[in-house]
């Protein structure tokens, strides 16, 4: 897991992290999604991964400020076991990260981006399983266990953690508690991974390390975009960019890891 820190790439993260940021900023989330699959496209899918673990946590750190502390003791306290799961599952997903080849982990990363694409329209209707029906089973505290391990594992290896974010969805939170609780989650997963990603080496070099700190100033300002933009956006449009930009990454991701380009 290599990747040369020469002028033309880091200008490349930096416009990912911009872009990212604003669309996150735009229709209220993506950032990890668009920026890791971006980001797959021009460099090590697994470096991608990595380094997209600060610039993560730098966003959500500003929006867990909007829970009140009653609001983050009683998240904290009703979705432990969530947490806790996703938190071990997580671990080994970093674990087996640096030893997925290049080419599956790029085409599962695609088939990720494409899934959440179809999962997230809205003019298909999807069967009721696909939108997680058995919700009485999830929502007990062992269903948050095995979402949580699972979740956590897939996040872990591939900073995908859409399906996260819909189990969170489905106990129907007001939106500025929904939005604190999925920044809560995210996190507490990122504060780990942290410690874990330089535990196990998987920031080839400093310098890494030192550029991914620095991705946030980006993100940031794509944040603060973002947010000016979505005024003036109707829920349409805010969805259609977001999700046209993450099928042409997805398609790009796929045939990239099946040589096809």
């Amino acid at each position: 897991m290599i990747v040369a820190l020469e002028g033309p790439i880091v200008a490349a993260m930096a416009l990912v992290m911009l872009v990212a940021g604003t669309t996150n900023g735009l229709a209220g989330f993506g950032f990890a999604l668009v920026g890791t699959m971006a980001l797959a496209t021009v460099i090590d899918p697994a470096t991608a991964v990595v380094f997209m673990i600060i610039p993560i946590l730098a966003v959500n750190l500003s929006l867990v400020r909007e829970l009140s502390r009653d609001e983050l003791q009683n998240c904290s306290r009703r979705f432990s076991p969530l947490i806790a799961a996703a938190l071990v599952g997580t671990v080994v997903g970093m674990a087996v990260l640096d030893s997925i080849p290049t080419a599956p982990l790029r085409v599962g990363l695609g088939a990720l981006t494409l899934g959440f694409v179809v999962t997230a329209q809205q003019r298909i209707p999807l069967p009721k399983w696909s939108m997680g029906g058995s919700r009485n089973i999830t929502h007990t505290r062992i269903g948050m266990v095995g979402v949580g391990g699972v979740s956590g594992l897939l996040f872990g290896g591939t900073n995908v953690g859409v399906q996260l974010i819909a189990y969170l969805r489905s106990f129907e939170l007001s939106h500025g508690l929904f939005v604190g609780v999925v920044a809560l989650v995210f996190l507490g997963l990122n504060g780990i991974r942290i410690g874990v990603a330089s535990l196990l080496g998987l920031y080839p070099n400093q310098a890494l390390l030192l550029v991914s700190i620095a991705a946030a100033v980006p993100a940031a300002i794509g944040v603060t975009i973002g947010k000016r933009l979505r005024v003036t956006a109707s829920e349409r449009s805010r969805r259609l960019v977001v999700l046209g930009l993450l099928t042409v990454i997805g398609f790009r991701l796929v045939s990239g890891g099946l040589e096809l380009i």
